[in-house]
């Protein structure tokens, strides 16, 4: 090789792998969150007024909270992970695979039993109407499927209703199966409803049956744009967009 075109061709590399870097320095740092698939719109307004004010950009890996739980044990790199219960963030902080003291409770959620047939739901309590499907997230997955069944329990429904039961992975899925037609109501939380105003016929499932939905969040790595995203959502404005979207406030 000619040895000026070989020492042009190293500036030239090393030119490149200069700019890379300085390119790579000036990049807004990215935050990995795993949301429960109920907490989706809310994250996503939480995330955009974060970045806005810190301009850390935020990627939402969405799903239920019992498959993150076995993504995250797997080695998944999420930063943070807004759960839909506290069960699994409390067997992450048993095992240290948080950072410590980082566990927070977020918002607590609310159940309801929807459909979009406005006359199916009357009153307060499962119909008195037929129906052949009832949509239900799978319990040992997600929280508010485990909400679901405690309250058909304790209604000394749960045996009798077994037959009609659609199971999706999450309240997301079981949304998607009532608003296609594949089951004829569900329970879902109350923020998936938020954008529907009073569209169809519910039934805002009473606290007492069924164990409280706390929602709570963990720092998974120790990476300062977690840290502050773990300070935003106790913030007020965070709190009043979680409010907003139709969660109690711890």
């Amino acid at each position: 090789m000619n040895p000026c075109f070989a020492k042009r061709l190293f500036l030239i590399t090393f030119c490149l792998a200069l700019s890379a870097c300085e390119n790579d320095q000036n990049r807004s740092p990215v935050l990995n969150v795993a949301v429960a698939s109920n907490f989706r719109a809310a994250a996503t307004e939480l995330s955009q007024a974060f970045s806005q004010q810190s301009g850390i950009e935020i990627r939402l890996s969405a799903g239920s909270t019992g498959k993150h739980y076995a993504q995250i044990l797997n080695g998944a790199p999420f930063d943070v992970f807004l759960a839909a219960d506290t069960r699994r963030p409390r067997l992450l902080d048993e095992k240290n695979l948080i950072q410590p003291n980082s566990r927070i409770t977020y918002a607590i959620g609310k159940l309801v039993l929807w459909s979009p047939d406005q006359l199916l739901i009357e009153g307060q309590g499962l119909p008195d109407k037929p129906f052949a499907h009832l949509a239900i997230a799978n319990p040992e997955l997600a929280p508010y499927g485990l909400a679901a069944q405690q309250a058909l329990q304790s209604l000394g429904r749960w045996d009798d209703l077994a037959s009609t039961m659609v199971r999706g992975e999450n309240v997301g899925q079981v949304m998607q199966y009532v608003i296609s037609g594949n089951a004829e109501l569900g329970f879902v939380s109350a923020a998936q409803l938020i954008e529907l105003d009073d569209r169809g016929s519910r039934w805002e499932i009473p606290p007492t049956l069924h164990q409280p939905i706390q929602q709570q969040a963990v720092q998974l790595s120790n990476d300062d744009a977690a840290t502050a995203f773990m300070s935003f959502l106790v913030d007020r404005s965070a709190r009043a967009i979680i409010a907003k979207h139709g969660y109690h406030l711890p």
